[in-house]
């Protein structure tokens, strides 16, 4: 049997390249955000870094409720009346939410939040009682006496 069809292996890379353009090519205004957060354990606390530059301090929402941290906010697009013709706009505006499950051994009392250049970072203190603590080790001869 013979066709004149012949198939284009790059036929189906080349759609889904297309696709993917006009996708980052369209506006963004109605399609959630979510930042982009870095998780940080050290012997004191939990450090929680989100990426939300161009969010107001005043719109930004940090919780922990029932063992889970939340941070909400919005970032508004605030469009410039003397600036036409936008080719672009691949930032997403608009409310996120991320919420976190905290772990019992933080002290939920003492959780500290930070804005500086655009980066939100949470800290959340461990209990006393979970901080690791060093035990030293005795040595005892064979007949139970304290080693000197």
């Amino acid at each position: 049997m013979s066709t004149s069809l012949t198939l284009d292996p790059m036929h189906g890379l080349r759609l889904f390249e297309d696709a993917v353009t006009r996708m980052m090519s369209e506006p963004r205004t109605n399609r959630p955000w979510s930042p982009n957060v870095d998780i940080l354990e050290t012997e004191d606390a939990l450090i929680v870094r989100a990426d939300v530059p161009d969010v107001k301090i005043d719109d930004i929402d940090v919780r922990v409720e029932n063992q889970t941290l939340t941070l909400k906010g919005h970032r508004k697009f605030e469009k410039q009346e003397n600036v036409k013709g936008y080719h672009r706009l691949e930032r997403s505006y608009g409310e996120f939410v991320r919420s976190f499950a905290v772990p019992p051994t933080v002290d939920t009392d003492r959780v500290q939040a930070d804005y500086k250049n655009g980066v939100l970072t949470v800290t959340l203190p461990r209990k006393e009682s979970a901080k690791p603590r060093q035990v030293k080790v005795e040595v005892h001869h064979a007949d139970g006496a304290p080693q000197q």
